[in-house]
This record gives C-alpha cells, structure tokens and sequence, in this order.
C-alpha cells in the first residue's frame, strides 16, 4: 500500500490533435469575432465558477485525483504511525483534517454561528480566553474551537482545559487528548501558555453547564481565580468571550439527582425532549449563535509578586466576569429571535 503509486487519469488518456482551423472572413460591415484560446476559456471557466456561476464543472478530475492521493497518504500516516504527537497527546493532523471537519457542519449550517470581536485575539504568543459555560453538554467549547480556527487570520488552535470527568470516560477521554484539550490544572495551562498557545477556560465548569434554564446567561461564580494567577505567571493577556446561542439547546428543567448520583455524573438533565424520546432527545435545538471576543485585559504590566496577591485576582476575576456578562445582556437585546 506504501509503494503504491496514483496516476491521475488525464495521463492514461491518449491526446487528441486539435482540430484545424480555418479563418474565414466575415462579409463587409460585420464586426471580426476573435476566438478565445483554450488557455482563456480555462481561465474564464474558473472564474466563472469561483464567482458562483453554474455553467462552469463541479470539480475536474484532478482535483479529485488530489484530494483521494491525499486520503490514501493520509490513512498510510495513520496506519504506519508516521504522525506526531506533543507531550499532551494533541494530534493537529487528526484535528485539522478529521475533527475540524465533523464539526464543522454543526457550526456554519447548524447553529449558524457569528463571530464578532476576532482581531482581539492576538496573532502568535500565548492567550487566556475566558468563557461562560452553558447549554447541559459542552457543545460550546468544541464551537468556540471552530470559531477561533476558521475564523482568525492565523487559523490559530485553542488549546482548552476540560474537567476530570472528561477524561474518564473511554472514547471521549481519547477524542478530547487529541483534540489538544488537557487537564484544568495550573501547570498544564501555564506551560500551554509559555509555549505560546492559546488556551480556553470556562471558569463555570459543572455549575455553568448544569444550570436550569430559568437561569440562563445568568453567570455563576468564577471559582477563586486561578485562571487569573495562571495569566499573571505567563505574563499572557486575558480574553474575555461570550457565547449566546448555547444556553437554549437543550433547556433544563429538572434534574434527577438521585439517577446522577447512581451514575457518578454532576447532573443528570431533564429536558422537554430528554429522556422521554430517548435518543432523539439528545439532538440539540438549531439555535442561532454569536460568540463575541471581547479586548483583550492586559498582564505584562504587574510585577512577578502579583500572582500570590488574593486582592489583586479576586479584582482581576471580577472585571473578566462582569465584562462578559455585560456583553451578553447586550447581545441578548440585540438578538432577534432564538432560532434566527
């Protein structure tokens, strides 16, 4: 299978001669039409389709050649394990090519997301970017990595910090490692971040994403405010990001605790859909999202001590929460309907 080789079609394909031409020349009076050169017509045909115009072919034959050689070398990487890995398990092949790919369609066709605010995302170093957490599964942080991907200059990856539970479970444990997420502990974030990447954090954890639905975009509290003291002892910015759309979803309303405690789950969800439709219940609503960026909060401009200051961060982790949930009032007025 390695050595095998891909010829593209076009040369098995015996060449045609052009056909002669003979120039006739037009009666007295009538304007000379002059011949588009194939080299032209090709030209003319791309652009045509790359305008959106119909006339113009779906996809030539070797573009398809392309796109099956690069599958097939793809699946060999894979096969050989001729593909790498950083200390944290991320894959960016796998994520690029495969996982990027599979959420994609959620995010442009599905929930239709709008980002706003990307500029504010620096182009290279490392970043904090800051999120509320909402919406019973955790469909917003997989969006909020899409966002940041296609939608940045510098397709930047966003590297998030996922709770324990995540990584106990079998197949999820193996996806989230290869998808670049890692433990929500300090050391793991601060070396992300002195390496220069950017990382998400969702200081709501269980009690943001497990919040009944009469308290929706209502934050809950930020923990103590170590994603604050992780950004002071890399010297990176923070990012704050608000995220409408993910908390109608799947609307809680209730929660069987008792079934939740059985399992070793925080919650376990009661929706209008969920359980009692069983596994159609778990199709999320096609709600409309916005995810907004907001500027950036410097952190250069303290001094080294400022990480062990409790004043400093609780000051620091207030301003972070109160500029996202002031953004979110704003987007909520400015939203016209859940669904568009």
């Amino acid at each position: 299978m390695a050595d095998a080789k891909v010829i593209p079609f076009d040369e098995e394909r015996p060449r045609r001669r052009p056909p002669r031409r003979v120039r006739v020349a037009p009666p007295a009076g009538e304007p000379v039409v002059q011949p588009v050169p194939e080299q032209g017509r090709e030209t003319a045909e791309a652009a045509a389709e790359g305008a959106g115009g119909s006339g113009g072919p779906v996809g030539r034959p070797g573009d398809w050649d392309r796109r099956i050689a690069g599958g097939l070398a793809f699946l060999r990487r894979r096969i050989t394990g001729e593909y790498e890995v950083d200390d944290f398990g991320y894959d960016k092949e796998l994520t690029d090519q495969v996982l990027m790919s599979m959420m994609r369609p959620l995010f442009d066709k599905y929930f239709r997301v709008e980002v706003k605010g990307i500029e504010n995302i620096p182009k290279e170093g490392g970043a904090l970017i800051v999120s509320n957490h909402s919406g019973t599964l955790p469909l917003d942080g997989l969006m909020l990595q899409v966002a940041v991907h296609d939608h940045h200059p510098a397709e930047r990856h966003l590297r998030l910090l996922a709770a324990d539970l995540v990584f106990m479970l079998p197949v999820v444990n193996e996806l989230a490692r290869k998808a670049g997420h890692t433990l929500a502990c300090a050391e793991d974030a601060q070396r992300l971040l002195e390496a220069g990447e950017l990382v998400g954090v969702m200081p709501e954890g269980f009690k943001g994403i497990g919040k009944p639905f009469r308290e929706r975009y209502k934050l809950q509290r930020f923990g103590r405010g170590g994603f604050v003291s992780t950004a002071l002892r890399a010297r990176t910015p923070i990012v704050p990001c608000s995220i409408v759309g993910a908390e109608e979803i799947y609307p809680m309303v209730g929660n069987a605790k008792t079934l939740a405690r059985l399992l070793g789950v925080p919650y376990f969800p009661v929706t209008p859909t969920f359980p009692w439709l069983g596994p159609l219940g778990m199709v999320p609503l096609p709600t409309k999202w916005t995810i907004q960026f907001g500027e950036p909060i410097p952190t250069e401009g303290f001094p080294a001590e400022a990480a062990e200051d409790p004043m400093l961060m609780f000051n620091l982790t207030d301003q972070v929460r109160e500029q996202i949930q002031h953004t979110l009032y704003r987007l909520l007025v400015q939203r016209r309907s859940v669904f568009f």
